[in-house]
């Protein structure tokens, strides 16, 4: 039985298969356990007086082994970085009620020019793309990097 099969590239996750599209999602991806059933109904409908050659057999259980290998990993990578990230905004967080200095670009006739303020952190938030943002007493949001110093006193300056 010959096939030919012909992948395209034109949408990402969308081939085409003799001519029928085929659109491929993570629902329909073969996770450990789809693969260990496979596996499974492989040795009990293999044919007694042909069984499954021994190294194909390894390859197989090495596979496995490996993929739930990388899937654990994957796992814990995910809860460090999601503990990484809690724990940043937990700190930040610290900040409220501390007056700063801040930086922020200024155009004037020479260019751009570095201006500094102060002003007193309300409130901490993560924001859509991860960053973490600071509510100043004057209501308006800075990025965490445009920090200069932080627990000035009132009208502290250098």
């Amino acid at each position: 039985m010959n096939i030919n099969a012909q992948a395209t590239t034109a949408v990402p996750g969308q081939r085409e298969v003799n001519g029928v599209e085929v659109t491929t999602t993570e629902e329909q991806m073969l996770g450990k356990d789809d693969f260990l059933q496979i596996l499974i109904a492989q040795l009990q409908n293999q044919d007694p007086l042909d069984p499954m050659d021994d190294r194909e057999f390894i390859a197989q259980m090495a596979q496995f082994s490996s993929l739930e290998q990388m899937t654990n990993m994957n796992e814990g990578m995910q809860r460090f970085v999601e503990s990484q990230e809690n724990g940043a905004l937990a700190q930040t967080s610290e900040l409220i009620g501390k007056t700063v200095e801040w930086a922020r670009l200024v155009d004037n006739d020479q260019g751009e020019e570095i201006e500094y303020r102060q002003n007193d952190i309300v409130s901490v938030r993560r924001s859509e793309d991860g960053s973490i943002e600071l509510l100043l007493d004057d209501d308006s949001w800075i990025d965490q990097g445009q920090l200069a110093r932080i627990g000035l006193e009132a009208g502290e300056e250098d």
